[in-house]
């Protein structure tokens, strides 16, 4: 149990000091799965939207490949994305493979459904008539989605943070395609199975408490958007 507190003290005080590691590290992670977020938002909303607001072939299918993928196993998706990325892979020319960049694509393949799948949840729930109105009033495709879009504002800002939620967390994707290499592609979760299987405690628990910020931090918020909406 003494090794648990000193490992607590000894973990305060490196964050209190700022130890340039681990203010790297709790950087990076935060780079690279705002960046993701961004990424992931910037295709899956107006996706999602779509899919919900236009009818054509197989869009049952596309839907449940979509909901299907918001379970993607991270290792899964860091797999396919080091496959590609890799030498011999399609991509391999240019050369991204243990970069953050990397890892980044990985997490955007990772959270990328979850944020389209709750979008079309989101859009799916607003009043048909708020569509009808629209379209009655003369609004085009492009203008009834940023209506919809308006409506669901909430939830979408709650699909969003959902997904940074999920991308900040994350371990697998981005060891396989990130190396966990220092000063370089090291991120928070990584480093605290580094960090644990080094026997280097006091590391390890202040990242641990560093994450558990930013969990907590994204939690927060999801409580305030959802306790607005009620």
């Amino acid at each position: 149990m003494g090794y648990i507190i000193d490992g607590i003290v000894q973990a305060l005080l490196l964050i209190i000091s700022l130890n340039p590691e681990i203010v790297e590290i709790a950087s990076l992670s935060l780079k690279v799965s705002g960046v993701a977020t961004l990424i992931a938002a910037a295709i899956g909303i107006p996706l999602g939207a779509f899919i919900t607001l236009t009818e054509f072939p197989f869009k049952g299918l596309v839907k449940n490949v979509i909901f299907t993928l918001m379970g993607l196993p991270p290792v899964v998706a860091g797999l396919l994305v080091f496959l590609v990325l890799s030498r011999a892979g399609p991509l391999g020319q240019f050369g991204v493979l243990f970069t953050p960049t990397a890892m980044v694509i990985a997490q955007v393949l990772l959270i990328l459904p979850i944020v389209t799948g709750l979008t079309i949840t989101a859009t799916k729930a607003v009043d048909r008539s708020v569509v009808d109105t629209a379209m009655s009033l003369g609004a085009d495709r492009l203008h009834t989605a940023v209506i919809v879009l308006n409506e669901a504002s909430q939830a979408i800002v709650v699909a969003v943070l959902s997904g940074f939620g999920r991308a900040i967390a994350e371990v697998g994707a981005v060891m396989i395609v990130g190396g966990d290499i220092q000063w370089s592609t090291r991120v928070l979760t990584t480093s605290i199975v580094l960090e644990t299987r080094k026997a280097n405690f006091s590391q390890a628990i202040a990242l641990g408490i560093i994450l558990l910020l930013l969990s907590f931090t994204v939690n927060m918020v999801l409580n305030i958007i959802q306790g607005e909406k009620k």
